[in-house]
C-alpha cells in the first residue's frame, strides 16, 4: 500500500500533502479495525508482557508504516523531479522539496501526538480519537499549503527558488525530524499511562 499510493507523487503539479495523508485515511482505520476484530489486546495480555510493553509495540507499527508511506513518497517525489526536470512545470501547491517533507514530518507528529494519547484511554474504540487525529493533522495541512499560496515568498521558496534556499529547506526537514521524534515520545509516554489505568477482561 505505501508503494502505490507513492506512485501519486509522478502526477504532476497535484496536492502532495495527500500522498502521506493515506496513511491515516487507510492504513490507520484497517489495522486498528482488525486488532479490534481479531481481539488482539485480549491475546496480547495472555503473553508475559507488560502494558508498557504493549502500548510501544503498536506505537512501533504506527512508525514504521509512516515511515514507509513518507518513505516511499520520497522516492518517487526523487523519480518525479527526475522525470519533470527538463518541462517547464508550474506547481500551485507545495512541490516535493526537502521542506515539504519537514512539513509532511510534522503531519505525522501531530496524528501520533493526538490519536496515540487518546486512543489508550481504552485501547479498544479506535472510531473518535482518529477522527480527532485526522482532523488535527489536515488543519495543520491545510493552514500550511494556504499560506504556501497566499505568501508570494512562501510560494517561491518553495515552488520557485528552491536552489536558492537549500538551507532553509534543510532547516525545515530537520525541524520535522525532531518534532516527530518528540512528539511521538510524548504520546507514548503519555499513552503508556493512560493504558496502566485500563482493565483489561
Amino acid at each position: 500500500m505505501p508503494f502505490l499510493l507513492a506512485m501519486l507523487m509522478l502526477i504532476p503539479s497535484w496536492i502532495y500533502f495527500i500522498v502521506p495523508m493515506y496513511f491515516f485515511w487507510i492504513s490507520v482505520p484497517g489495522i486498528f479495525g482488525n486488532f479490534r476484530t481479531h481481539n488482539d489486546l485480549l491475546f496480547t495480555t495472555m503473553m508475559p508482557v507488560t502494558k508498557p510493553d504493549m502500548v510501544k509495540a503498536r506505537v512501533s507499527v504506527i512508525i514504521i508504516l509512516e515511515m514507509l508511506h513518507v518513505g516511499f513518497a520520497v522516492i518517487f517525489g526523487l523519480i518525479h523531479d527526475l522525470v519533470y526536470s527538463s518541462m517547464n512545470i508550474t506547481y500551485y501547491f507545495f512541490a516535493p522539496t526537502m521542506g515539504f517533507w519537514g512539513l509532511c514530518m510534522v503531519i505525522m507528529a501531530i496524528f501520533n501526538l493526538v490519536f496515540i494519547p487518546m486512543y489508550y484511554k481504552t485501547a479498544y474504540k479506535y472510531g473518535g480519537p482518529l477522527g480527532t487525529a485526522v482532523a488535527a493533522a489536515m488543519v495543520f495541512a491545510g493552514i500550511a499549503q494556504w499560506l504556501g499560496i497566499q505568501i508570494p515568498t512562501l510560494f517561491d521558496v518553495f515552488n520557485v527558488s528552491v536552489a536558492d534556499h537549500l538551507a532553509v529547506h534543510a532547516l525545515i526537514l530537520i525541524a520535522g525530524i525532531a518534532i516527530f521524534a518528540i512528539f511521538t515520545l510524548i504520546a507514548y509516554r503519555v499513552a503508556a499511562k493512560r493504558f496502566l489505568n485500563v482493565e483489561l477482561l
